[in-house]
């Protein structure tokens, strides 16, 4: 008795542990009234944020993370994928220099290789090509069944989402995609999304419920078969789902490499209030553990967009107003992450 009581506990905590540690934030680093690498580090761990995400290998975050035991997202580059596919020593020598020279200092989770790279776009071809070169380097260097290698991708890549079950790849990127999928598939390795539901959501505000986009409905909006949405965060991550198993990808866990919501740039959809509202509900959900309906009680690793406002942020004024925090370190929603 006393021992099933004992593993009753452990496997509790398990559950509380993993719950917590689902929750990361991406760091990034354009613009120019940003806190030193160093004092981000330190709020960091101030604030429990046990998972990070960084756009590309800047030496002093990550000198800065040594021993802190903050799991890290780490990109290879857009600017850099084509290289690395097709110069010999490039992989290898990326990962030399990048990754095992931190390790084990610095835990490292996913290599993401490459960001929302356009499927259209001369380097797209070469996204497969690096993921494989990076697997190889990072089996070389003994570290692969520490670190898992994908891409991070658009939700735009999938369409007919409506209703979730319905989701699928579009014509023009299925030869981007497939190669991925199989790679994922063979490397037992998850498909990075970057989800947001606020880009759905002012992209069709006529038919998309502010509610439903924020997590505040009180109701399902969407009917699928014997499955109900209240959320489209959830439709938005089952549709990739659904894509996923239409080629040959059912056994592919998703990540959530991007999420957020802009408190300013464009009103009234982007606003404070409804920011803070999405930040706060969307890491409720992710760490109540309940899954999506598609896939219940899987776990949705996530990674928040983003830690700060950003200055130098090119795009849409909003791009500028993601954060967490301000410049100033100062949070700018009573957000928990413990």
């Amino acid at each position: 008795m006393t021992t099933i009581l004992l593993l009753l506990g452990l496997f509790l905590l398990s559950l509380r542990l993993t719950g917590v540690q689902s929750i990361g934030v991406c760091y990034g680093l354009n613009g120019n009234n940003l806190p030193s690498k160093q004092a981000v580090i330190n709020l960091y761990k101030r604030n429990g944020i046990q998972r990070m995400r960084i756009y590309g290998p800047d030496p002093e975050v990550l000198n800065a993370l040594k021993g802190t035991n903050i799991e890290l997202l780490v990109d290879v580059p857009n600017e850099s994928i084509q290289d690395v596919a097709t110069n010999p020593s490039a992989a290898a020598n990326w990962v030399q220099n990048n990754i095992k020279k931190y390790s084990p200092a610095v835990k490292f989770r996913y290599i993401s290789v490459g960001n929302e790279v356009p499927v259209g776009s001369a380097v797209a071809r070469y996204v497969g090509p690096a993921m494989e070169k990076i697997q190889k380097a990072i089996a070389s260097a003994g570290l692969q069944n520490q670190i898992k290698v994908s891409t991070s991708i658009l939700t735009g890549l999938v369409t007919n989402s409506y209703p979730p079950s319905h989701g699928s790849f579009s014509n023009e990127a299925k030869p981007f995609i497939k190669p991925i999928i199989n790679f994922l598939v063979q490397n037992n390795a998850p498909l990075l999304v970057n989800v947001y539901p606020y880009f759905s959501y002012i992209g069709s505000r006529n038919t998309i419920p502010l509610d439903y986009a924020l997590f505040t409905s009180q109701k399902t909006v969407v009917q699928d078969g014997k499955l109900g949405y209240q959320n489209l965060f959830d439709a938005m991550l089952d549709g990739h789902y659904s894509a996923l198993e239409k080629e040959g990808g059912s056994k592919v866990n998703i990540v959530v490499s991007e999420t957020g919501w802009p408190s300013a740039g464009n009103p009234p959809a982007a606003s404070s209030a409804n920011a803070g509202t999405y930040y706060k509900n969307v890491i409720r959900h992710v760490m109540s553990g309940k899954g999506t309906p598609k896939k219940p009680g899987a776990g949705i690793e996530t990674y928040l967009f983003a830690m700060f406002d950003e200055n130098q942020k090119r795009g849409e004024e909003t791009e500028k107003h993601f954060g967490l925090f301000s410049p100033n370190q100062q949070p700018k929603y009573g957000i928990s992450f413990k």
